[in-house]
Parts: C-alpha cells; structure tokens; sequence
C-alpha cells in the first residue's frame, strides 16, 4: 500500500501498461507566503570535526574480526552546546582517496590528529551552518575503512547502511579502527539523508531498498538501480570487462592484500556471457523498491552513456507503485552533477528538499511540479507528474520505401524485409548522419517531416523479428530526432559543460576546505540529428532476458529490446526515425560473429510513449511518411568515447 501521498502520482514508463493513471497533483489554492528555511546561523570554522569507525558485523576481508568503516563527521558545535539534536545529510564513497569527488576531483584531507579537514564537495559547508551534520563514509576496502569492495553488493551497501543504525542507535561505532572505546550519537536525531552521484548515489539507492530505518530521504544522482544494466543489456556487453575491475579500482592497498577471494566471486559470479546470476540479484535493487521507505529525489542527464538512462525507467516504475515520494530532474548532459550545470536553482532546490524531508519545514516544495527537464541548454521546464497526464504508448511500424534500408514508419503495418550487416566499426552517430541513405549496416525508417511538435516521455521498446546468418549477433536500436537543433555537446570530454576558471563560493569556509568552486557554462553543439534513446541486447537472449544461448543460422527469431527513458519534444518540421543495427560502437562489445540480419517488417515495431498517444502522433503526421530528402551526411554529437568508463569520475 502507499504509505504517503505527496510526489505518489504512478505513471508506468514501460510500454507495455495500456492505460495511464489520471491522478494529478493539485496547486495551492492561494499564493502562500514566502517559504520559512533553515539560516546559517551557525559557526562552519568551529564546527566539530571528528571520527568514528562503525562496525558492519561482516568479515569480508577475513582477517578474524568484524569490520568497520570509517565515518568523517562535521557537526554545528553550538547545537551540540545546548543539547539540541541535529539531522544528517550523509555522502558514502568510494572514491575519497583514491580518486576524488566532484568536477576538480577533491579528495578528503586530514589534520594532525586524524580529524577531517577537507570534506570534498560543497555539502559541509553549505549545511552545517545551517544546523545539519555532514557525514562522509569510506565504503569498506576503501581509504581508512576495514573490508573488501564488492561493487554494489552486501559489503558496499552494509557499509552505509551499518552507518544509519549507528546514527540511530542501533550499530556499534569506535574512536579508533582499532580500539575498544565506544563513540555513540547522542547528537543527533537519527533523521538522515543520503546523496551522492554515480557509485556513491548507487549506494544511496541500494541503502533505501533495504527500509532502514532512520533514513528519510535519498539524492541519487546518476545511480545505478539494477548493476546488472552497468554491465549488459539483454545479454549484450557494455564493457569488456565486469565488476572486479571496478573493485581492484578503487581497493586501498590494505584490501587489495587481504581481498583476492572477494575479486575471484566477483569474476566467478559475472561470466562474460550476459547471464544473469546470483551475483546480479543481490545487486538488483529495483526488485527490492517495495521496502524503500525514504523518498528520492532522483537527477539524471539524458545523455549520460557511462550510466545510461535505463537506470531511470525501471526504478522510476517501481518506487511509483510502492507510492514512494518522488522528484525528478532530466538533463541534457552526459555523466554531470548538476552542481555543474544549473548551480544556483540546484543548490536552492537541494537545501528546500532537505530542510522539508529532515527539518520537517513546510516550505511548499512538496506541492510543486514533479519533473524539470532541460529542452535546450539551460533552458528548463516543468511537469507536474512525470511521465505526464496523457502519456499513452503508440506502436510504430516500420515500411520499406524507394531504397533499400531506407523506410518509412508510421501506424500501419509493414511489409517485406530489410537487411543489414554488422559493422562494429560503425555507431549510432553514423547511421543517424546517413538515415537518408542506403548504406549495408542499418535499416532506418523515418516518418515525413512533423506538422506539430510531438512530446516522448518515458521508455519504449522495440520488438525485432530477425533472421541472422551466424550463431551469435548483437542487436541496437535507436530513435531520433531528424533536424536541426543546438544541444549540449555530451560527446565533448565535458559531457556537456565547460569548466571556467571564475570561482562562486557556496556556504561557508576554512583555509583547509573552500566553499568556492570554478564556475561552469554549457558546451553546445549544432547539430543535424540528435539520437533520444538507444537500447541493445543480444539475440540469443531471445528466449529469456536472462539467459543466453546460440543462434541457428537462417532461423528467425523476435525479441523485444528496452529502450531507455527520455523526455525530448521532436519539433514540427523534424522527422523521428528509428534505426535498427548491429554492434553500437563505443556502447556495446561486438559479437563473436560478423553477422547478416534480415529483418521481418510485418513483425518488427516500436512501442513508443507520446504524450497524447497514438492520436498525436497520428496528428503530427497526417500525411503517409516518406523516405525524406535527397541522401546528405547530417552532422550530430561526435561519437561516443571508447574508453573505460567508471561510474563516479567526472569525466
């Protein structure tokens, strides 16, 4: 049952559902007064500055002893003077010393006697003042914490969780890594809030999915939900490696001594073959969302290839029907915190959502729109539920036109095949740059050119009927926008920003820990063509999303692949295509075989949620769709990058 009815509004992503809930949020009735909020009122540079090592109960490291993670803790002194307890906002990483957080990649530092001095990142400074404290955790096997990295599973998420039983009195916590002397948190009033991007957001989400108790909200920001959807699609690879890189990665010297077993599960338990395993249920936390009872305020940019939108859409889902509390913020960035792309209205936003959430302040932000999406660079704007009211499922079909793989797509079903080669050389930036044109390792259908602007909000899906010519072939598919267009540049190293040398301060600071950070702008690009969602998978998962196995040649095969969550208006006058490919260069790992694929257009479609549904898209192209203009190479975002990627650095 929903437990509350602020942000509860259930709007499925998934294409499948054939209906949507009408429920909406309603506006103040009267303008209300100006919000009340918490004031930084309180000392930063005499903050109280401290340690503890709080014990998970685990011995993952296997040295005869339970672990403990170390907890930096930054607190008002002056509450701590009159008794008053205080509400944490709580960062868990794994990235404090070995790698640093934030876009000027800040580590943790320390005083002479072991006390933090710099906490990376603005949150200390901003919050403590106003009567929060900042806690910052080094997940176990990393920094100055006892244990092993497992990557998302039982050791990583107990190292915070262990944390929120501390803060409310219900773990053991130590002065020392070693010691006997208790620490307790008389301090504070157990009311904790988690954020944190990329791995450390992760944790947030995978923390939340347990129902601690204590832990009221969470600020994921691009998370992981599902570390199975990190590493494969559909059984189709993303990388060409799986978590006990990541793991050796971010390992402090001590556990990567002591941790060769966990490394070896880690290899054992993802086989590079896509099948799903024990190792990936314990690190699926959307299976899991029933027991979230912390609301979450999730942030994520749409073109973020490192963790990739579907990250979004079945969480999204999952904590709508447990009627979990929920906000929104969809970027046109890549993999950016959005302290680096809308710093001001952020910062706002963050410390309304926490003074509501932990202080319990009733500044209105509650009853405020869901969702804020950026349409163009820094140009934003709202929706009172997301997806919104009306957002229903059209299925597209795709037709075959005057040239061979380049068809037509619209409502009526197809006929006859299309064919095409796997070029693991090629990515979606080429075919998007030739949909207009017959080239051999992509089949494209394009609607005419729109009459009226055409909203997407949500995930589709793309049912394919393929005959291949190997044993195994990889699957992508795409939608686009056809037209012109100035966006952020996600393909740039910046993923749509670039980094100023001008400094903007945020809160208070110390000679050991500014507030001042260098100031960003958007990196934009003109552009021809923008690709709005991608999905991949491997064919011989054709039976099971779950288990993979080998294709016979000249059979055919259906299989429906995910697309990813987005929100993007295609505008009157741009056309959307669909392009269904091979191997997504710079996305996905090629397959064994260099396979022909032959595709059964009267069993191929695309499911795809457009608010107004089949009708508006009916409206929007009110005449047959052609197979467009003379074949021209359209200019887009460069293509994706091929190196390793981590979840957490900035770039």
């Amino acid at each position: 049952m929903p437990k509350r009815t602020r942000f509860t509004t259930w709007r499925p992503l998934a294409t499948a559902a054939t209906a949507a809930l009408m429920a909406t949020l309603l506006t103040p009735a009267t303008a209300q007064a100006a919000p009340r909020g918490s004031e930084p009122v309180h000392s930063y540079e005499n903050a109280i500055r401290e340690a503890v090592w709080v014990d998970t109960g685990l011995d993952g490291d296997r040295d005869g002893r339970t672990d403990r993670v170390a907890v930096d803790i930054v607190r008002p002194r002056e509450t701590a003077r009159q008794g008053r307890k205080v509400p944490v906002i709580m960062d868990a990483s794994p990235y404090y010393s070995c790698c640093g957080r934030g876009n000027e990649s800040q580590k943790k530092t320390y005083d002479a006697q072991g006390r933090v001095a710099r906490m990376p990142l603005f949150y200390d400074n901003y919050f403590v003042p106003r009567g929060y404290a900042f806690v910052g955790v080094d997940l176990a096997g990393t920094n100055r914490s006892d244990g092993c990295v497992d990557v998302g599973g039982r050791s990583d998420i107990q190292s915070a969780k262990a944390v929120v039983d501390w803060l409310n009195g219900r773990a053991k916590a130590y002065t020392t890594r070693t010691g006997t002397t208790r620490a307790e948190a008389g301090w504070t009033n157990g009311r904790t809030g988690m954020i944190g991007k990329s791995w450390d957001g992760t944790i947030a989400n995978g923390v939340a999915a347990t129902g601690v108790k204590g832990l009221k909200t969470i600020v994921p920001i691009s998370a992981i939900s599902s570390w199975y959807d990190y590493y494969f699609q559909q059984g189709a690879p993303l990388y060409d490696s799986g978590p006990e890189w990541l793991s050796d990665y971010v390992d402090s010297p001590d556990a990567r001594a002591k941790c060769g077993a966990v490394q070896q599960k880690l290899v054992d338990g993802a086989p590079r073959t896509g099948d799903w395993t024990p190792l990936w249920s314990e690190r699926d936390y959307v299976k899991a969302a029933r027991k979230v009872k912390a609301s979450v305020f999730l942030v994520h940019g749409m073109q973020d290839l490192n963790v990739r939108m579907k990250h979004v859409g079945p969480w999204w889902d999952a904590l709508a029907k447990n009627g979990v509390e929920r906000k929104i913020w969809l970027s046109q960035t890549g993999h950016v915190d959005p302290f680096d792309f809308r710093r001001g209205a952020w910062v706002e936003t963050l410390h309304r959502w926490f003074d509501h959430e932990l202080m319990g302040i009733d500044n209105g932000i509650d009853r405020e729109p869901m969702a804020d999406i950026e349409r163009a660079p820094d140009r934003w704007e709202t929706s009172r539920t997301w997806p919104p009211s009306g957002t229903r499922a059209a299925t597209l079909r795709p037709g075959r036109g005057t040239q061979a793989g380049v068809g037509t797509l619209g409502l009526h079903r197809g006929h006859g095949t299309e064919t095409f080669t796997d070029d693991p050389k090629l990515s979606e930036t080429d075919w998007a740059a030739r949909i207009d044109a017959p080239t051999p390792e992509k089949a494209g259908f394009v609607t005419g050119p729109l009459t009226r602007d055409l909203r997407l909000s949500g995930s589709s899906e793309v049912t394919v009927t393929a005959t291949p010519s190997t044993p195994t072939a990889h699957l992508s598919a795409v939608l686009v926008d056809v037209g012109p267009a100035t966006v952020r540049d996600y393909g740039d190293t910046g993923e749509g920003i670039t980094t100023l040398t001008n400094r903007t301060c945020w809160g208070a600071s110390t000679p050991a820990d500014s507030s001042c950070f260098k100031e960003t702008k958007a990196k934009t690009a003109d552009v021809e063509h923008t690709v709005v969602s991608r999905g991949w998978a491997d064919l011989g998962n054709h039976a099971s999303g779950h288990r993979g196995g080998p294709l016979t040649p000249g059979k055919r095969y259906t299989i429906t692949v995910d697309l990813a969550a987005t929100d993007h208006v295609v505008p009157a006058g741009h056309r959307l295509a669909l392009i269904v490919a091979g191997t997504d260069q710079g996305l996905i790992e090629p397959p064994a075989d260099k396979p022909t694929l032959t595709l059964d257009l009267a069993r191929t479609s695309a499911r795809v949620p457009f608010v107004g549904g089949a009708t508006a898209f009916a409206r929007a192209t009110p005449h047959a769709a052609s197979p467009g203009p003379d074949a021209t190479y359209l200019d887009g975002v460069r293509e994706p990058r091929t190196t390793h990627r981590v979840p957490g650095e900035t770039r």
